[in-house]
């Protein structure tokens, strides 16, 4: 597989700083607000080191699953896995994978192209699980498109950091 970790935990940055701008009073935080039916003082006494460091946590999962989402060498191995002798070098296998991701281990690795993937998987599953969870919580449309919109935002730019070939 090819997972660069230090995409991946760059791109586990990518919901915090989204947030400080997307959240922030001047942008889209006071509507927010006012859509989660959240104050000033509810807000108040919560362990931010807490809420940030699992919220890191969660971000770092998430990128590591853009991985699966957006670079397609990601999946070659999963097909070939349980062929016998894959794994083992100069066996016909492996030098069949090997010769294939010489040839192809870079096509479609770029940043634009995990952004399109990024935003897909935003629209497709983010989305229906934020809309379905809305409305069961009786959440207004707004609601729904202040969140939906900064996770479908965040996850086109996660999914740009881990395509890109570094």
């Amino acid at each position: 597989m090819d997972i660069n970790i230090i995409s991946v935990i760059g791109a586990a940055f990518v919901p915090l700083v989204m947030g400080f701008i997307w959240y922030n009073p001047k942008v889209l935080g006071n509507a927010w607000m006012e859509a989660a039916g959240m104050t000033e003082e509810k807000m108040k006494g919560a362990n931010m080191a807490m809420i940030f460091g699992i919220s890191f946590v969660l971000s770092f999962l998430l990128a590591f699953e853009m991985n699966f989402i957006a670079v397609h060498q990601n999946h070659v191995p999963s097909i070939l896995m349980n062929t016998p002798g894959f794994g083992e070098a100069g066996s016909e296998i492996q030098v069949y994978f090997d010769d294939f991701m010489a040839r192809f281990g870079n096509n479609f690795r770029t940043f634009k192209h995990g952004a399109l993937h990024g935003t897909v998987a935003g629209f497709l599953l983010a989305l229906p699980i934020l809309g379905t969870n809305a409305l069961f919580e009786r959440k207004s449309f707004k609601y729904i498109a202040i969140n939906a919109g900064y996770w479908i935002i965040t996850m086109a730019l996660m999914g740009g950091v881990v395509c890109q070939k570094w």
